[in-house]
């Protein structure tokens, strides 16, 4: 359920705070985003804590009234109060708005495009 050390460290998380939800099946947790990146995100552990770590998950990053991100993702670990998750798909349209949110938060285009081109490769 976890992923290699040097996996997690080819993209750059950017703290986020934007409300958030995470639901699997008839559950909806409302939860706090700690950070994201091109390939998932860190939220912290909501109680009661009901999810099935075998079954994917979607979560809905709200980033105003009308824009959003969504994404399926699957638990990738679970410690410390937090959950970390990997994207397993995201539409055309939300990896649009997450680049383009990563990219105001990184200020450098060179290191965008090296996580896009470390993105495709997996």
């Amino acid at each position: 359920m976890s992923e290699h050390p040097s996996e997690r460290r080819r993209f750059k998380r950017i703290a986020f705070d934007a409300r958030t939800e995470l639901s699997q099946g008839e559950y909806i947790w409302p939860v706090k985003l700690i950070d994201l990146s091109l390939k998932g995100l860190l939220i912290e552990r909501p109680e009661p804590w009901l999810g099935d770590e075998t079954q994917d998950f979607n979560v809905d990053i709200h980033l105003s009234d009308d824009t959003d991100i969504q994404m399926d993702v699957q638990l990738a670990h679970d410690d410390h109060g937090q959950l970390g998750f990997q994207c397993r798909h995201i539409s055309l349209e939300s990896i649009q708005r997450l680049r383009r949110l990563i990219e105001l938060n990184l200020g450098d285009e060179a290191e965008l495009e090296r996580e896009l081109g470390a993105l495709m490769e997996l």
